[in-house]
């Protein structure tokens, strides 16, 4: 079964078809999607804000990471949970979206972040505050998540306004072109 086959098949379950055509529920996982968005990426934003140096410099870092954890985590959840379901109604559009593409892989980078940066940054909090400046890593952490979540959401806007193009017989006709001419 190619990509495009299996794409097809998903968006025409019935659960996929019904999101879809739906007038209300598409419109509110639409919605949940970019709200959660919204505060999920609000989160992020302080905590790199604050390892950065540039904002709430009086609040420790182990305070912000701790008070923001549980909102991020909820965030996350209903975020990707609504853009499966987003996704999944629309898949054979997105599949070989390169925005769609795009945003796929910057999210698997974000995971990746967290992997690489959990210990020395995220779970070190307690440290961090510890020491006189903010360190290279942690500082390093936050640009490359802000970095990341800027990409997403910039390729999550793109996806709308990707079009597939279209075969050149398709849109070439005999005479269309002796009217060009």
């Amino acid at each position: 079964m190619s990509p495009a086959e299996l794409s097809r098949a998903i968006q025409d379950t019935g659960f996929f078809t019904a999101l879809r055509e739906s007038a209300l529920v598409y419109p509110i996982v639409m919605s949940s999607h970019l709200s959660s968005i919204a505060i999920f990426g609000g989160l992020i934003l302080m905590t790199d804000l604050r390892l950065l140096g540039l904002a709430m410099k009086t609040v420790p870092v182990s305070d912000i990471v701790r008070q923001t954890r549980i909102g991020k985590q909820i965030g996350f959840v209903i975020m990707v949970t609504c853009g499966l379901l987003l996704a999944g109604s629309k898949l054979d559009s997105y599949y070989d979206n390169p925005y769609f593409q795009t945003k796929m892989c910057l999210l698997a980078l974000v995971g990746v972040h967290a992997l690489v940066f959990r210990r020395s940054v995220y779970g070190n909090t307690a440290e961090l505050d510890a020491l006189p400046a903010m360190p290279r890593v942690a500082k390093a952490a936050a640009c490359i998540s802000l970095v990341l979540w800027v990409g997403i959401l910039s390729a999550g806007r793109w996806i709308a306004y990707f079009e597939r193009p279209t075969p050149a017989s398709a849109t070439a006709s005999p005479t269309a072109s002796a009217s060009l001419r």
